[in-house]
């Protein structure tokens, strides 16, 4: 793994503590000792889910690229699925911010634009260890 990769990846494991500190958060929204609707209830367990998934998703990306030996900046197409892993939590947890919102906000925009990415990441990453499987042959 080259080192730009090895920093981004040491970075985001570290991440994982602040992904733990948020299910302490979730988990006391749930049981009520933090204050929610029902919105924000469900709102708030699936952005730490997919916060959790999508950070595990981009570290596996990750390796596979550099185990594939992916070059050039296809190497890099993981970073994609990480920034993902900030944009989908992030329109769960901030569209539903306020005293009691009845439907998300304007963020909410974040979630479609994570998702957009994610899926662009995801195939650019396939089909970067594709083609370099390929060649290999």
């Amino acid at each position: 793994m080259n080192p730009i990769s090895l920093i981004v990846t040491g970075v985001t494991v570290l991440t994982v503590v602040s992904i733990a500190f948020g299910g302490t958060f979730v988990l006391r929204v749930v049981t009520g000792g933090q204050p929610a609707n029902d919105l924000q209830k469900s709102f708030f367990r699936a952005g730490h889910a997919h916060a959790g998934v999508l950070v595990t998703l981009g570290l596996v990306c990750a390796l596979l690229l550099a185990a594939g030996d992916v070059p050039g900046p296809w190497a890099y197409a993981y970073l994609g699925v990480l920034t993902a892993a900030i944009l989908i939590p992030a329109g769960f947890f901030l569209s539903v911010l306020g005293r009691d919102p009845q439907r998300p906000g304007r963020l909410i925009a974040l979630l479609w634009a994570g998702a957009a990415v994610l899926a662009l990441s995801l195939l650019a990453v396939g089909l970067a260890l594709l083609i370099t499987g390929v060649r290999a042959l």
